[in-house]
């Protein structure tokens, strides 16, 4: 169960939002877990709503504009049916006064309440964006995460295949490593799984017989990448005996491998002397982006084929 409270948002957006710890300090152990959120039908983020309530509240001159506007009853009336909404946070968006019952509210309830010049939309994005990653469900799988061509691509293999070789001469064609031998996996959205390097791994790809090689300083910025989203696996397998006689040549059904319930296309690739595998990861990502675009070379070919069949007979 993955979970994320409220001091770590804080200290993590305190800078990109310029967020100031206005009031109610003592909530800042307050936990938002995974399990928690989708049991509820509560958002995690949004405008100060007291019917339909939000895990974090954000208030800007709008919100402001209905409690000014309210009578000392009404205003206590409100403030009771927020603090039964259960938020774990609030925020004002940018240079609003706060009123002093909002401070007092966070403060006699623990919730924590910040302050960010930011506007109401760009926060809210942000920290949705934030709170989703961290609450994500997560796995880790083995292999080479690279960008090949803008495409996230998984190369997997036993032991010993040439993932991390076929990884190390493709960063010399331009692509960049994302992470070797362990990279996370977050589903972030129903069909995305984003990819991440573990920090301890970090930059590092290691190949045997040169050992420990920092990729970052041996090519580059460009190099790198902190995250990517999972597009492709590339597996790579020995065939019995190298004997490629025996393989199908033209595959008619596309294949898949499910990770955290995403359907990921997969290619599998023999290794025998020889073969370029960088030039064949490569074209699997070009065609990859044909398909995505609706241009299937295997269908086109059958057809052509059906055709000419139709035209003889």
């Amino acid at each position: 169960m993955a979970q994320v409270d409220i001091r770590r948002i804080f200290e993590d957006k305190q800078e990109r939002l310029g967020l100031t710890w206005v009031a109610g300090t003592g909530g800042a152990d307050k936990i938002l877990d995974s399990e928690l959120v989708n049991a509820s039908n509560m958002g995690i983020i949004g405008h100060m709503n007291l019917i339909h309530p939000n895990w974090v509240q954000v208030f800007s001159k709008t919100e402001f504009d209905y409690l000014n506007g309210l009578s000392p009853t009404a205003l206590d009336e409100a403030l009771t049916q927020l603090e039964r909404g259960n938020a774990i946070c609030l925020i004002v968006a940018g240079s609003e006064y706060i009123p002093q019952a909002l401070v007092d509210y966070a403060d006699r309830t623990h919730t924590p309440l910040f302050r960010s010049p930011q506007s109401s939309v760009h926060l809210m994005w942000l920290v949705r964006h934030y709170i989703a990653a961290a609450l994500a469900d997560s796995t880790t799988r083995h292999g080479v995460f690279l960008d090949v061509m803008g495409i996230g691509v998984l190369i997997t293999g036993d032991s010993g295949v040439g993932k991390s070789e076929l990884g190390l001469e493709l960063i010399t064609r331009g692509s960049s490593l994302v992470a070797d031998d362990i990279t996370e996996f977050y589903r972030t959205s129903p069909d995305t799984l984003d990819g991440r390097c573990p920090p301890l791994l970090r930059d590092f790809l290691e190949v045997r017989g040169l050992g420990m090689l920092n990729i970052r300083t041996m090519f580059g910025e460009t190099s790198v990448r902190r995250c990517k989203t999972l597009r492709l696996i590339v597996h790579l397998h020995r065939p019995p005996g190298g004997d490629v006689s025996k393989l199908e040549r033209l595959p008619a059904n596309a294949s898949y491998q499910e990770i955290l319930g995403v359907k990921i296309n997969t290619v599998n690739i023999p290794v025998i002397a020889g073969r370029n595998l960088a030039v064949l990861v490569e074209a699997a990502a070009r065609n990859f982006v044909l398909q995505e675009r609706g241009i299937d070379s295997m269908q086109e070919f059958v057809k052509r084929h059906q055709d000419e069949m139709e035209r003889n007979q």
